[in-house]
């Protein structure tokens, strides 16, 4: 069972850490390491304190903590969902079985790297937005990017105490790895590619934490399924903060359009970047990337792994007590994405009957997908409320492909086949340059008095936790 959340420890935790000394004093010597990864790979704005969210309970009420915080003493904690002791196994052959409040012996290995995976990603993002602080559009986007960060650095705590919790010294090696990779780094980068990729500016953090992290809620959402119970209760409450990550990039991207509409409408043209706006085709591209590069982190259309992920207990499908089935799938199938060759030495993008057990990536992408066209939908919206005839859109699942099935073709947002040297040659249209990566980051000039904001981009319609936009959100030291 979970205690209530006590801060007069030196880590805040729900867990009863107290009760066992060996992993307290473990964790207590992976925290000054943490906090020195913090200071050096952490934000690099000097700030005096922040208006942030402090998780204090786990319950549906009254959560969460806002005040002034020094970003040095934000106090990182433990927080697991409270248990059902009644909870039983959705899915896979232990379905029905009481929930696993250990680690059972022969799937040790598959869930220490699932955690391993999970962990790696939380302080890669962290890494990836180091900078931007020094381009804030606004003290409120200021905070929400600080918000982002520091809750990032406490779902990396989450994934830290359960491999001290449940995989001995491994687990322990495995909490040092995940302060030595580095996003970008040439000897030691992150996991999954995505995690490489910089984020040098304030579109690449809206389309982030829209289109990255929105995949990070589907794998968590598929991790709460666990038959490993404080697995599950881990993911469960972090689910609960990562709908903010979520919001500030769909708010973000909302505003972007908001103003390059503002600014196309009242001077009657396209073209608005001598006006200071972001042009719609360069949106566009900056979609077309951030999208394709997270459809490639649900990995292949078809994986044995996953598969046996599931019939194990470890991982089940996004929103499994909603599924109409009977949650084991051995007799089931799926028509999932593929590039088929019909024997005459051509290819074609279709799609193949597999079974439903090893298609479960593609299922997962496929709700993922659904969830994506909905924050385009939003954007369109914006679009045509304003009288405008143009239309921004996801690309076809082939588009800029390096996982799976599409990894060895190329092909157009509109999902047509084309040779390696016409992709070269018309890249540009699709993907952002060097020239929309060089005017994006010209507007990136800092804005940090209260009320005001960038030129580029539209103020929100509502401030954070009640509070109007022009508050003090950010005092910079």
């Amino acid at each position: 069972m979970t205690s209530p959340a006590d801060y007069t420890e030196k880590i805040p935790n729900n867990v009863s850490l107290h009760e066992d000394r060996r992993l307290q004093r473990a964790l207590e010597s992976w925290q000054p390491d943490f906090l020195d990864w913090w200071q050096t790979m952490g934000p690099s704005l000097p700030t005096q304190d922040v208006y942030l969210r402090t998780a204090v309970n786990v319950g549906r009420e009254g959560w969460a903590h806002f005040g002034h915080v020094p970003m040095k003493d934000y106090r990182w904690g433990i927080f697991l969902a409270e248990q059902d002791p009644e909870r039983r196994i959705g899915f896979g052959e232990h379905k029905g079985e009481p929930a696993w409040q250990k680690v059972p012996g022969e799937y040790r290995a598959d869930l220490l790297r699932l955690i391993v995976i999970q962990g790696d990603t939380e302080p890669a993002s962290v890494e990836q937005q180091r900078n931007l602080g020094a381009t804030a559009p606004s003290l409120y986007d200021l905070r929400n990017l600080f918000q982002v960060n520091v809750e990032e650095g406490r779902h990396l705590w989450a994934m830290v105490y359960l491999l001290h919790a449940y995989f001995g010294r491994e687990g322990r090696e495995e909490a040092a790895e995940l302060l030595h990779r580095n996003s970008g780094s040439s000897d030691a980068p992150r996991i999954l590619g995505a995690f490489n990729e910089e984020t040098p500016d304030w579109l690449s953090f809206y389309m982030f934490t829209y289109f990255t992290d929105r995949d990070g809620k589907y794998q968590l959402g598929t991790l709460k399924e666990s038959a490993f119970d404080p697995l599950s209760r881990t993911c469960e409450f972090m689910l609960k903060e990562e709908a903010h990550h979520m919001m500030v990039g769909t708010t973000g991207v909302d505003r972007v359009v908001e103003r390059t509409a503002q600014v196309m409408v009242e001077n009657d043209t396209d073209e608005v970047a001598a006006l200071g706006a972001i042009p719609l085709p360069v949106i566009q591209r900056y979609l077309n990337f951030h999208y394709s590069v997270s459809l490639d982190l649900f990995g292949g259309e078809t994986s044995t792994n996953v598969a046996n992920y599931y019939t194990a207990g470890l991982k089940g499908r996004w929103s499994e007590d909603r599924r109409q089935d009977d949650h084991q799938l051995t007799d089931d199938s799926i028509m999932v994405d593929a590039l088929v060759d019909p024997g005459d030495g051509t290819r074609s993008i279709s799609e193949v009957e597999v079974a439903a057990l090893t298609g479960l990536n593609t299922d997962l992408r496929r709700q993922y997908i659904i969830d994506c066209r909905g924050g385009v939908n939003r954007w369109n919206k914006i679009l045509a409320d304003a009288g405008l005839p143009q239309r921004l859109k996801l690309p076809h699942i082939a588009f800029n492909r390096r996982v799976g099935a599409f990894a060895g073709i190329e092909a157009t947002p509109d999902g047509h086949m084309l040779s390696t040297a016409e992709w070269e040659r018309r890249l540009g249209e699709w993907l952002p340059t060097a020239v929309d990566k060089t005017y994006v980051r010209s507007l990136m000039r800092p804005v940090y008095e209260r009320g005001r904001i960038a030129a580029w981009i539209a103020p929100p319609r509502n401030g954070i936790n009640g509070k109007p936009f022009d508050y003090d959100y950010v005092h910079l030291s």
